[in-house]
């Protein structure tokens, strides 16, 4: 008896997206499932900086000798926001994602993981706009800074938010467990309260040389530069350009532990 082997026939699988409409969609479908579980905790982070913003007007005046001081104040509550979206709850995100399987739904999907990581920290970045904003007003009033250059923010909270975000996914992606990715992003988040909010003026000079290796501290140097009558728009633009690179590099990193994760699940 003789058997006839039958051909196999070879399936060929749909082509990638495009990174940027697989980004484009990534975005959206994030910011329409983020926005009802985070917009409680987008108004946690925005009372939480207001609130020590007010602690601090009582340790810093608004006399000629605290301008400095102000400023840097005034900044850092206002980035702080941004770290604690992007870096706390972003880790928090990717570490309980990779715990309950969740990263298998999106390795089946036919996406960079480029885009899964860009599309899902811009999300979560968009959410700290506004609450920036209200800080920022609330702390000039409270201050009696200039409103004036107001507009950097736009573009400080995407560059700040990039290098953050990239951090908090990396941190969520690379942890073993979902409980040590909560710890890091709390730490990142007492880190960016820490070293962003206190003036750098008050700080010893070893505790300066770890607020340089913190990347929303440049975002926050380059807006408190702008409450200056005159500012120094060199230093803002260089300010600006370390906070892109260090974003640029921060979610290439959480691109590949998210290749790493996904591989490993």
């Amino acid at each position: 008896m003789t058997t006839t082997a039958i051909p196999a026939r070879t399936v060929e699988l749909a082509p990638r997206a495009a990174l940027l409409p697989a980004l484009g969609a990534v975005y959206r479908a994030q910011l329409s499932r983020a926005r009802v579980s985070r917009i409680p905790l987008l108004f946690v982070a925005t009372f939480q900086s207001l609130g020590i913003m007010v602690m601090m007007r009582g340790v810093v005046g608004t006399g000629p000798a605290d301008t400095g001081a102000a400023r840097d104040v005034v900044a850092g509550s206002s980035v702080l926001v941004v770290a604690f979206v992007a870096l706390n709850l972003l880790a928090q995100y990717f570490g309980r994602l990779q715990a309950s399987g969740g990263l298998d739904h999106y390795a089946t999907l036919p996406v960079p993981a480029a885009a899964v990581v860009l599309g899902t920290a811009g999300a979560y970045a968009s959410f700290t706009v506004p609450g920036t904003l209200l800080t920022a007003a609330a702390g000039c009033v409270l201050f009696q800074l200039s409103w004036l250059h107001l507009w950097v923010l736009l573009l400080v909270v995407p560059l700040s938010g990039a290098a953050l975000s990239g951090v908090g996914a990396a941190c969520g992606l690379l942890a073993d467990r979902q409980e040590i990715a909560t710890l890091l992003g709390q730490l990142g988040m007492s880190a960016a309260l820490l070293l962003g909010v206190l003036p750098p003026s008050h700080m010893p000079e070893p505790i300066r040389w770890l607020r340089d290796l913190l990347p929303s501290t440049y975002g926050v140097d380059a807006l408190a530069r702008t409450f200056a009558a005159r500012p120094d728009w060199a230093a803002v633009g260089a300010d600006l350009t370390v906070c892109a690179v260090v974003g640029a590099a921060s979610l290439a990193l959480a691109t590949w532990a998210y290749r790493r994760a996904a591989t490993r699940a």
